[in-house]
């Protein structure tokens, strides 16, 4: 009986032991495809370690940057999150995040901005991209002397990348993701990777930096068939 009702003391001690263990990274698995199950969708669909649907952007296409729009992170059940805006005329390839609210009747609006995230100039090479938060979205590490507040170092086309703050910790990583037992792993393809975020980190903002590379860091497109 004491292993089917434990007692107070033990979940007390259980609970406890929890509270003080330290946190762990969250683990996504970003498959590159829409939530919604239409053909030719092209956008992102975001699952933690449980396999719920953590964040999505449903049904955008890869249209020129005067005609794209927005792009919306919304969470898993559908509630805007963050607006990723092109910047019209820029040479780094610019996209603008703002924050984004539901006004009620299927309108959604975007009010404050956040950050800037660029593509690094080719004298960059060792890194893919650069973010600067609000009030720095035109700032360049180069001509200012403005530190970028994150930097994507590595290759996002291969899915082999690292996000580091301004102090050169890592915050986040993307890796190939990895599917069966240890000694008979397989590697995925390129449209399905993984995403770790340390603690303490913004996951939203992070899987926004995602989106804007997977924009900068430019590939065709073929999309999915979807079977019904």
């Amino acid at each position: 009986m004491s292993r089917i009702h434990p007692s107070y003391q033990r979940q007390d001690a259980a609970a406890a032991a929890a509270s003080t263990a330290a946190p762990r990274a969250a683990v996504y698995t970003v498959w590159k495809r829409s939530s919604m199950g239409f053909q030719g969708t092209d956008g992102f669909s975001v699952y933690d370690d449980a396999g719920s649907l953590a964040f999505r952007v449903d049904n955008y296409s890869r249209r020129r940057k005067l005609f794209s729009g927005d792009l919306l992170l919304m969470d898993g059940h559908g509630s805007p999150l963050l607006a990723l805006t092109p910047q019209i005329i820029s040479m780094h390839d610019q996209w603008n995040c703002y924050r984004a609210s539901e006004e009620g009747q299927g309108k959604r609006a975007r009010s404050q901005q956040l950050f800037s995230m660029r593509k690094c100039s080719v004298m960059q090479s060792s890194h893919e991209a650069e973010v600067h938060m609000s009030g720095c979205t035109h700032a360049s590490s180069d001509r200012t002397g403005h530190v970028p507040a994150f930097s994507i170092e590595g290759s996002f086309k291969r899915r082999s990348c690292k996000i580091r703050n301004s102090g050169g910790e890592e915050v986040a990583r993307i890796t190939r993701k990895k599917a069966g037992a240890a000694s008979l792993s397989l590697t995925l393809a390129e449209d399905v990777f993984s995403l770790e975020v340390q603690p303490n980190v913004d996951c939203a903002m992070i899987m926004a930096f995602v989106i804007v590379l997977d924009r900068i860091c430019w590939k065709p497109y073929t999309p999915m068939i979807c079977s019904s």
